[in-house]
């Protein structure tokens, strides 16, 4: 038995107009956690799915060798078949199914042509159990939450007697609790002989994990570091990543910071099913011009649930309170409202929320403002392509041309198309959730630049982010957020991490 489990050999993957990886070679040994790192755009992903089969035998160059056998994939079918199971970034579960439909859809146990329910709960319940989860193999997949759905989606892979397990981005969307949890489980996958990759561009993450990590560039393998023997840190994939060192992973900030621009005060929202459960919870804030101002808590404590609900009451039922542009009262009731009142909202989820993946980058970018390119009744395209090659250039977004599908960028460009969509707007206040989740360290510095830019346009930015680092590096003030009240405000030359967790975790009732 040879010491790796797999062999990728001068790997070329070439779409039209680019080429996506170069010759690349990747060796991953039996029963390691190695760890593929690069930019968006660099090729991790592809690289998978000519791994998983989704990219069959016959699109690509180059050999894949795995368990000493050279593969000819035609699907995904086959890959699991041989114990090659990726678990996406994109969760594909069927919301409406139970857990234990879903574990074992397209796998079914069946008995005499029939699914034998019986067993297929057994088998369920022993495989959550696997992945520490107690939850009944009859609960609909929509009743649980995005970290046990993600441990839903490993159990599935189990029932497949996996023997590589990628993981694409597998704890871009989960807590601190659910990584944590996580991350042990692959250890002691890791300790029962299974081999995992995992891509992420979370570093600490991968610090700690790690046995072995590869960095892809722009479609060509960089280097392999030995995690343990080379003693990596963070800073050390960076480099490989973007090629040159990040001392500084935040832009420096001189803030010219002016008159208040806007001010909500006692903002009150119920959630919209259990309409007796109060989810926003007598918020009072301000912004000045010119000035970002971060919104900190940890996942529930209603950061989201706040900025949705003021931005044209699009969450929540119930909805009270005062809203102050510039020392005037204005409404906020509906979206368009919102807008024509000089507020913006670029959402945690652009790929539900955020964007249309299947159109092009130039209508995207025009949604939110169509009215002004409209003329006689008519959408003027010529004005559409001329404004949106504007924003691809001064945006720095990777496409070949603004008719490219949004749907085919990397995360980063593709929320730098949010971005470009909210600021043609030309919005007063703009409210950023999660700007950079699921984006690389050097697309993250891009995006704050921008946000920097906007600033010293005047503007008021909230910055809302899980990522207490970010936080710190790009604000100039931070409120906490805690069970939908705010719990703190701290000013940017006072504000720590422990002081920011300490008003994060602070209970009802509890001073």
């Amino acid at each position: 038995m040879t010491e790796n489990i797999l062999e990728m050999r001068n790997i070329t993957k070439t779409f039209p107009g680019v080429n996506a990886l170069t010759d690349v070679t990747l060796k991953v040994k039996r029963g390691e956690i190695h760890a593929i790192c690069g930019e968006n755009g660099a090729g991790k992903s592809t690289l998978m799915k000519v791994l998983s089969g989704v990219y069959p035998h016959g699109t690509y160059d180059g050999d894949i060798v795995f368990e000493n056998e050279v593969l000819n994939l035609k699907n995904i079918r086959d890959s699991e078949h041989l114990g090659i199971v990726i678990i996406h970034q994109e969760l594909a579960l069927s919301p409406y199914l139970s857990i234990a439909e879903n574990i074992f859809l397209n796998n079914e146990i069946k008995s005499r042509g029939l699914i034998d329910w019986n067993k297929t709960n057994l088998e369920a319940q022993k495989l959550l159990a696997k992945v520490g989860l107690s939850e009944d193999p009859n609960t609909p997949v929509n009743k649980i939450g995005v970290g046990k759905q993600q441990l839903v989606e490993i159990a599935k892979a189990l029932s497949k007697r996996v023997k590589l397990l990628i993981l694409d981005e597998p704890t871009a969307a989960l807590n601190d609790a659910d990584s944590a949890h996580l991350l042990d489980l692959l250890r002691q996958f890791k300790n029962q002989g299974m081999t995992c990759i995992i891509i992420s561009h979370k570093l600490n993450e991968i610090a700690a994990i790690a046995d072995q990590t590869t960095i892809i560039r722009d479609g060509f393998v960089i280097e392999t570091l030995d995690m343990k023997a080379d003693k990596v840190d963070q800073e050390r994939i960076i480099k490989g990543m973007v090629g040159r060192e990040m001392e500084n992973r935040y832009p420096a900030r001189h803030p010219e910071i002016g008159e208040e621009i806007l001010r909500v005060e006692n903002w009150n929202a119920y959630h919209p099913i259990d309409r007796n459960r109060i989810v926003v919870d007598n918020i009072s804030m301000n912004v000045r011009r010119g000035e970002i101002v971060g919104l900190a808590g940890i996942m529930g404590a209603g950061r989201t649930e706040f900025a949705r609900s003021l931005f044209g009451h699009s969450y929540g039922t119930n909805i009270s309170g005062k809203v102050y542009k510039s020392g005037k009262e204005i409404k906020v009731k509906t979206i368009s409202e919102a807008i024509e009142n000089g507020l913006a909202y670029a959402t945690e989820d652009r790929k539900r929320y955020g964007l249309n993946l299947i159109e092009d980058i130039k209508r995207n970018i025009s949604l939110a403002s169509l009215k002004s390119f409209v003329s006689m009744g008519l959408v003027n395209n010529n004005e559409e392509f001329k404004k949106a090659s504007e924003y691809r250039d001064s945006m720095n977004i990777k496409a070949p041309s603004v008719l490219s599908i949004t749907g085919q960028l990397s995360g980063g460009n593709q929320q730098k198309v949010v971005l470009s969509k909210w600021i043609n707007v030309n919005p007063d206040v703009l409210i950023l959730d999660e700007p950079t989740r699921g984006i690389d360290v050097g697309a993250k510095y891009e995006i704050y630049l921008i946000i920097q830019r906007l600033a010293a346009e005047g503007k008021g930015i909230i910055v809302i982010s899980s990522e207490l680092p970010e936080l710190l590096g790009i604000c100039d003030r931070i409120y906490a957020i805690a069970e939908g009240r705010i719990t703190g405000e701290v000013e940017r030359k006072d504000a720590t991490p422990e002081l920011l967790m300490k008003y994060m975790t602070m209970e009802k009732g509890r001073s």
